[in-house]
């Protein structure tokens, strides 16, 4: 063989040895940098806050069947609006200083849609009219009135939504008329589900009576994109619960959303949120409550609170588990 032939023949095959390492290690450069979002999420799987097994059961059902993440956390918060015992979601739910139950509700799904409805009176499922919006209206919020009338126009029927032992606990309270949010007593709760479903899809969703004895009008975080829930499917979601004008001032659930994306755990994204509402100057937070609940795109979950005594249902490996939330407080 002539040099000339010997050497173009090394060098062409050099640079295939060169261009087939290059290609060996830019794949394996890829594969360790493969954002956190792309692996493999553990599913189905459902969390939910405080006691809420048969909720969550429900959602799971849906899951196991096949069913969206979407259609699970409809599913399972609706089962909540109708417990008429628990006095801090849907009918039954506890009413504003002037006797009047009002609901809150918002949904989001796994392509970034979202739905809300504030301040409606005498419709019970408010959640699924929150998904209506969302999917009939070119809005994403409608309040009050015009939410009832558009639930009412989707075939809602009107109901009382003050049940008796509500009413007699409300003429209680005009006795003396106290505000004061007490902690963890459920006159300042909800429900926020997050659900992950077999496709890897997740959605959430939030529902509430609101604060008891709240200025007619008023409207916390629950429904509120960013505040009671967020979402973000290459991600996670988040969602809250508590005294609701404190998750607002931080945009609680989108800023757990935002560290999980910069690589945080849903644990740490959790306890970093609460936080920033604790540290803030002049911030008396042993007057009041917030817990946040959070999953990841690979099914880990963290919870985390201002007080002892928040706890969360969650849905996972075909297991309902109620868990009693880590806290900040432990003075």
């Amino acid at each position: 063989m002539k040099r000339r032939n010997f050497i173009k023949k090394a060098s062409a095959s050099g640079l295939g040895l060169v261009a087939a390492s290059t290609i060996l290690s830019c794949k394996e450069d890829k594969e360790k940098t493969v954002p956190a979002s792309t692996k493999l999420a553990i599913k189905p799987l459902v969390i939910a806050t405080w006691k809420t097994d048969l909720a969550v059961e429900t959602a799971a059902d849906v899951l196991e069947n096949g069913g969206s993440a979407l259609d699970a956390v409809e599913q399972g918060c609706r089962i909540e609006e109708a417990n008429e015992k628990g006095q801090s979601v849907g009918k039954g739910g506890l009413p504003d200083r002037d006797g009047d139950v009002t609901l809150d509700a918002c949904i989001m799904d796994s392509k970034g849609n979202y739905g809300a409805v504030l301040g409606v009176k005498e419709i019970k499922h408010v959640i699924s009219v929150a998904r209506k919006v969302m999917e009939d209206t070119p809005h994403v919020m409608l309040v009050g009135e015009g939410a009832k009338k558009f639930a009412i126009s989707k075939g809602f029927e009107p109901e009382n939504l003050l049940t008796e032992a509500s009413k007699k606990a409300w003429e209680k309270w005009k006795e003396k008329s106290e505000y004061k949010p007490i902690i963890n007593i459920e006159n300042h709760d909800t429900i926020g589900m997050l659900a992950i479903d077999k496709n890897g899809d997740i959605s959430g969703a939030c529902t509430t009576s609101g604060l008891a004895y709240k200025m007619a009008g008023r409207v916390g975080d629950s429904p509120i994109i960013g505040g009671g829930l967020f979402v973000d499917n290459e991600v996670g979601g988040a969602s809250a619960t508590g005294l609701g004008e404190e998750v607002l001032k931080t945009v609680g659930s989108f800023l757990i959303v935002e560290l999980m994306r910069q690589g945080k755990s849903p644990q740490e994204a959790c306890e970093e949120a609460i936080g920033r509402i604790v540290n803030k100057p002049g911030k008396n937070f042993k007057d009041f409550q917030v817990g946040y609940i959070a999953v990841n795109k690979q099914g880990e979950t963290g919870a985390y609170s201002i007080h002892e005594w928040f706890s969360y249902n969650i849905y996972k490996n075909k297991e309902n588990k109620n868990i009693k939330s880590d806290f900040y407080n432990k003075a």
